[in-house]
């Protein structure tokens, strides 16, 4: 049996809150609050959730651009909380990351050729002298035309950057990518070209994703697994067929009932949540969901429900199952 390349279990990130002169902890923001899942080799999983439920926080917290409060992050077998500068620095060449911003996320002052050249040379995976070859044909298999080596960011759109980023993320030959909102800053025709780019590079160099999205559609068409977060915590996780056709957490059943139709004799029931989502410096008892479920009951309010295997690799933390 294949093992995961990577295993996250309990994983948290909470961030003080500061108020004062003296800056005295007043309270805690719990952005990721026991985060588990299992990615195996050549497998995407979405995050999928609300503004604020903690996505973006997980994807770094893994790679740990953002250093988490506890859990553990095995990738390869190795814990990376536990792993020096160096060491991390090592295994950091096969973990990479697409940022959201195509604009922010590279260097002005920098052509193109010194962004995606700039990793190939600090981990020395190539001599100096290959460098410009590699830049060209990475540039080519992005869809950019090699000569673009020597313009700058400013000089491309947004969905010619968001493919300079992509290529940056691909130069060291990674196993695992974080697409961090890859393709909400883009256009729709533009995302469905990143998207198609996104799968043809995962099967010519075997890449392993976790995908960070709000678009539903967008997710149904990438994703192999999918988890949808509420508040920090993961509600429900389960392979991609089994989340569109048969949600069973309320959350996830009205996520699901905001996806637009393309048919617009399509009829659905649409499920509002009342209220806004509940702040994470003051969650709410129990199940933190509670407060805006249609279904809740007594417990809910007390008591916090635990993740429960419903069909094989179909898991729900909710009290109906």
């Amino acid at each position: 049996m294949t093992e995961p390349l990577l295993k996250v279990r309990d994983l948290k990130k909470h961030f003080p809150v500061m108020k004062g002169i003296l800056r005295r902890q007043v309270g805690t923001v719990k952005a990721v609050d026991g985060v588990s899942f299992d990615l195996m080799p050549q497998e995407t999983i979405s995050l999928v959730g609300e503004s604020g439920c903690g996505k973006t926080t997980c994807g770094r917290s893994i790679l740990r651009l953002i250093e988490p409060n506890s859990g553990e992050i095995r990738f390869r077998e190795q814990n990376l909380p536990d792993l020096e500068e160096k060491a991390l620095r090592e295994i950091r060449r096969h973990m990479q990351i697409i940022f959201q911003d195509p604009f922010s996320s590279l260097n002005p002052r920098q052509t193109v050729g010194e962004i995606i050249g700039a990793p190939m040379v600090l981990h020395g995976v190539c001599s100096r002298n290959e460098v410009d070859e590699r830049v060209r044909n990475l540039l080519s298999k992005v869809g950019l035309q090699p000569t673009y080596a020597s313009r700058y960011p400013h000089e491309f759109s947004g969905g010619q950057r968001q493919r300079v980023g992509i290529a940056r993320a691909v130069a060291l030959n990674p196993d695992f990518i974080v697409c961090d909102e890859a393709v909400s800053a883009l256009d729709v025709s533009v995302q469905a070209q990143i998207i198609n780019l996104l799968l043809d590079l995962k099967d010519e160099f075997g890449l392993s994703y976790l995908f960070i999205a709000h678009d539903l559609s967008v997710v149904r068409h990438i994703s192999d697994k999918v988890a949808v977060m509420y508040l920090g915590r993961i509600v429900e996780f389960a392979d991609r067929d089994s989340i569109f056709e048969r949600p069973c957490h309320p959350y996830t059943q009205a996520l699901l009932s905001a996806v637009p139709h393309a048919n617009p004799r399509h009829k659905k029931q649409r499920i509002i949540l009342p209220g806004d989502v509940p702040s994470p410096i003051n969650p709410p008892t129990g199940c933190h969901f509670h407060t805006r479920c249609p279904l809740s009951e007594d417990r809910c309010l007390n008591e916090s429900p635990q993740s429960h295997e419903i069909t094989p690799g179909h898991r729900v933390s909710c009290h109906l199952y």
